[in-house]
């Protein structure tokens, strides 16, 4: 290994949501992967075995609580018990996808609110310290009594469309509750915003208001934080031609991409979907219209810097 990094108190596992980001962030460091075993027993519960010593070490589990979301949050929770009973000395859980994210408040009757429940099943099993990258609402970062490093994905997604060098280019955010990603995305490339006022009777199904702001003759850019069924991007992306976009581009962190998305994503007016490797996405879902970029630099240089006590901050702009 080329770059390889001194520290030996320096451990990064994966576990099995997203192995190709873990051995792309493992490499940037310079360190091999952990060696740990993700099984099942013949009931279907988890086993995880971890066959290196890590007493005394400061370990990163990296994974993403992604479909299938259950499993993979288990997954966590017992990686992390293994590690606390095995003396590791800080337990740092790199999630570049929080499950759970959207119920972060009671917004009918009688709800749950998971995103809060998710954050004490991680503290109550032992982490020390949680790395989240573009959480569905900021506020999440509150749910936590422990250390929290929220990255973003803005800047990533930001430099992919200025090297492209688009015309007379408009940021448009799909609902009232993007505005703040729009608004960072807008001035990172010197443009200016659109919003799209929009109503959501039942959970996964969108319906298309009216559109605040110029976008007549530009080339409007989607960006939201996940994208699931894609039934909100897709019929603002037909909406913003509607009314007078020349061309529609669209970007998000995590691409969920969840039963019809591909489909209406393939059939809908997006020229390019730009998306980020923070959920692994399977062949089936990588069409030519899907981009991928990679957030494992990033992720790669919060490690070092939690590890090393830097300031984080700095990735956070």
């Amino acid at each position: 290994m080329s770059n390889q990094y001194l520290d030996p108190n320096l451990k990064v596992f994966s576990l099995n949501s997203n192995r190709g980001l873990a051995e792309e962030i493992a490499k940037t460091i310079g360190v091999e992967l952990g060696k740990c075993s993700v099984t099942h027993f013949s009931d279907g519960e988890i086993q995880i075995k971890i066959e290196e010593s890590i007493r005394g070490c400061d370990v990163f589990i990296i994974q993403s609580t992604s479909y299938p979301v259950n499993e993979h949050l288990m997954e966590t929770l017992i990686m992390i018990d293994a590690l606390k009973r095995a003396s590791a000395r800080t337990i740092n859980v790199l999630m570049p996808y929080y499950g759970y994210a959207r119920q972060d408040r009671k917004a009918h009757a009688r709800e749950p609110i998971t995103a809060k429940l998710v954050a004490n099943l991680l503290e109550t099993a032992g982490a020390h310290r949680v790395v989240a990258l573009d959480l569905h609402a900021p506020q999440i970062q509150g749910f936590f009594d422990i250390p929290i490093d929220h990255l973003m994905g803005v800047p990533i997604l930001s430099d992919y469309f200025a090297k492209k060098n688009l015309d007379d280019i408009v940021i448009v955010s799909p609902d009232h509750g993007g505005v703040t990603r729009a608004r960072k995305m807008a001035d990172r490339l010197k443009a200016p915003i659109a919003i799209i006022d929009k109503r959501r009777p039942r959970p996964n199904v969108a319906e298309v208001m009216n559109i605040v702001g110029n976008i007549e003759g530009k080339t409007a850019i989607l960006i939201d934080d996940i994208i699931d069924t894609a039934g909100t991007i897709t019929l603002a992306a037909n909406a913003l031609v509607e009314n007078g976009a020349a061309e529609v581009y669209a970007c998000c962190t995590h691409p969920v991409l969840s039963g019809p998305a591909i489909e209406r994503i393939q059939n809908s007016k997006i020229k390019e979907l730009v998306v980020t490797n923070s959920i692994a996405l399977p062949e089936e879902k990588k069409i030519d219209k899907v981009v991928e970029l990679s957030v494992a630099p990033l992720l790669a240089e919060a490690i070092i810097r939690v590890h090393e006590e830097q300031s984080v901050s700095t990735l956070f702009d």
